[in-house]
């Protein structure tokens, strides 16, 4: 049976098959953001079978599971790989619409070269297929990365981590650069002082100091900070629900966290007043470094408090929350510009009804110094699919500049997520291309095609300075890149599948 998925999927005019095959396809990836275990990487692991590479901690399918009847022993439960790929292939045809849809048959297909529907009749022919394939070296989780053209990848790692794993591949010369990403989420969860507590004191085994007082905080944090840096970190990033900018004095956050450290609750003042001036002094560390500092904005998590008992954080009881996000963005951002601390930003929302508080909000702080200083973000969980990416595009078109986006991002656990990647190229090609179709911009297809290769790569290379080369492609369509000895390992075809 032939795919629905072809070479012009989504591409919906001639414009926009000219952009997408002549410009982005050949592009290669700077995933800038992802939840990759390093250690998974490091130990280039071979997956068994199929369940364990595509179905393990994915919370989105179990999500699609759960709501079509499936009981929990065949999402995070006892049942064996096999069970559990029948019932998510049988969960399959009921996710028309749903991004799942499109990301499963596009995953199949790039990875594996298979174009058959996923059902549940198909199930145990395509489990075995691929798992054949997946034990073989050319599905290594490194030649899965090299076979995706992939050039980055930013994992996302706490404070106290080791980095061991980035090390040993940064010492082997693997030809995908993993670097980390410094998320203090940790540090500042003083919402509860035993959690807390028992937290720095892994920070201060970490970072080799003592933590008793908040000074001795911040000299770990930047112990830390600059320990990330001495590995290649570039990014820092925050999951909040909304920013933390309220007024505090040294004095008052200084008895906060001597309370807290004596094992005593806070008070909701004495709580945000403190995330508050962690905030602002890890904001003020990226930008002496030049990092660029990234905020997820406006998750409700564990919303289910039943299965958060049984079954821990991030296991897809998460939702979209409609918390109030640009007084306390403004108060944020417009502080540290005030004291020119202001480093370069990437705003990320989960409520659509954001989207243009977060695209007229990075407007504010572009101050000349840097392309797209303050960047909205690309669609990012509950968005990323065709329409929520499309309405990012639109708002940060009508609001800002498209051309200077720094483009896509996995945001996934998963090593079969970076079709992610040419799923939002197709779809900003159709926008460019349906903009030509009706008049709305001019036919300079090489014009707009070196915009989108830009998206695509370019402005992320140099926005976060990875200082890999700069590329290019003709109008054949072939990518065309100087001599990089060092990306050499890379010069892989993409696999294209059936």
């Amino acid at each position: 049976m032939s795919s629905f998925i072809h070479d012009n999927f989504l591409l919906q005019s001639d414009p926009a098959r000219q952009l997408y095959h002549g410009y982005a396809k050949a592009m290669p990836i700077i995933d800038y953001h992802c939840h990759l275990p390093p250690d998974q990487i490091a130990a280039d692991t071979q997956f068994d079978n199929l369940t364990q590479i595509w179905l393990y901690g994915d919370h989105y399918k179990w999500r699609a599971m759960r709501a079509n009847g499936v009981d929990e022993r065949y999402c995070t439960g006892g049942a064996s790989d096999r069970e559990k790929f029948q019932k998510w292939a049988e969960t399959v045809p009921y996710t028309v619409r749903n991004p799942l849809y499109h990301w499963t048959h596009l995953e199949l297909q790039r990875y594996f070269g298979i174009t058959e529907l996923l059902d549940g009749r198909s199930a145990g022919r395509i489990y075995d297929q691929c798992s054949e394939q997946l034990n073989t070296p050319d599905y290594s989780v490194r030649n899965l990365l090299l076979n995706m053209n992939v050039r980055v990848v930013c994992t996302t790692d706490d404070p106290a981590d080791s980095l061991e794993h980035h090390r040993q591949l940064a010492t082997e010369g693997f030809g995908v650069r993993m670097l980390p990403t410094f998320r203090a989420d940790k540090a500042m969860a003083v919402d509860e002082a035993a959690p807390y507590n028992a937290y720095l004191d892994r920070l201060e085994a970490a970072a080799d100091v003592a933590i008793n007082t908040y000074d001795d905080l911040l000299t770990a944090l930047r112990n830390r900070h600059d320990f990330f840096a001495a590995h290649g970190c570039k990014l820092s990033d925050h999951g909040l629900e909304q920013l933390y900018a309220d007024s505090y004095t040294e004095a008052g956050v200084r008895a906060a966290f001597a309370k807290i450290r004596a094992g005593q609750s806070l008070t909701q003042a004495e709580i945000t007043g403190l995330k508050s001036a962690l905030l602002v002094f890890l904001a003020e560390m990226d930008h002496e470094k030049g990092w660029t500092q990234q905020f997820h904005l406006g998750a409700l998590r564990n919303n289910n408090t039943r299965r958060l008992r049984d079954l821990g954080p991030d296991t897809g009881w998460d939702s979209i929350g409609d918390f109030s996000q640009a007084q306390a963005l403004s108060r944020f951002m417009g502080g540290l510009d005030d004291r020119n601390k202001l480093t370069k930003t990437i705003l990320y929302n989960l409520n659509p009804a954001d989207n243009e508080v977060m695209a007229t909000m990075a407007g504010n702080f572009n101050d000349g110094t840097v392309a797209g200083k303050v960047q909205f973000g690309s669609g990012w969980w509950f968005l990323d699919q065709k329409k929520g990416m499309e309405a990012q595009l639109d708002a940060l078109s009508n609001m800002g500049l498209l051309s200077r986006f720094v483009g896509m991002l996995t945001d996934s656990r998963s090593f079969m997520s970076f079709p992610r990647h040419e799923y939002f190229r197709r779809i900003l090609c159709n926008l460019l291309g349906n903009d030509v179709v009706n008049g709305e911009l001019p036919a300079t297809i090489d014009w707009l095609g070196e915009v989108v290769q830009n998206i695509c790569y370019n402005n992320a290379n140099s926005y976060f300075g990875f200082d890999n080369t700069h590329t290019t492609a003709g109008q054949t369509g072939h990518l065309r890149r100087s001599d990089d000895a060092a990306f050499a390992t890379v010069e892989l075809p993409v696999r294209t599948g059936a």
